[in-house]
């Protein structure tokens, strides 16, 4: 799968994975808006590199996002080569199977 930012500046490659997650947790929630829509996958290959920022709310992960549009990119699981990238990036991201995550919290859209 190959993916990119609103801009354009930042590009992501990786294995295909047509799962998706919705993650209904706080962060997740404020970070976007909504739930949060990811395809988790193990190891990533970025370019421009230097235009992705990190920001570090919990102890074990970062999220990443463009520098220049401000597109979430991808939380990424600190100590590990787990990604969880924004499924927004990717045209091909059709999600044949999907999973939801942090349900405990989804009440709150009704």
């Amino acid at each position: 799968m190959k993916g990119q930012c609103l801009c354009k500046a930042v590009t992501i490659e990786t294995a295909d994975n047509q799962e998706l997650h919705a993650c209904h947790c706080n962060n997740c929630r404020t970070w976007g808006g909504s739930a949060g829509f990811t395809t988790m996958v193990q190891g990533i290959k970025t370019d421009n590199a230097d235009n992705i920022a990190s920001f570090q709310l919990v102890e074990w992960g970062t999220r990443n996002f463009c520098k220049t549009c401000g597109t979430h990119l991808y939380f990424h699981q600190l100590g590990t080569d787990n990604y969880y990238l924004s499924a927004g990036l990717f045209d091909d991201v059709v999600g044949t199977s999907s999973k939801r995550v942090g349900d405990e919290n989804a009440s709150v859209y009704s």
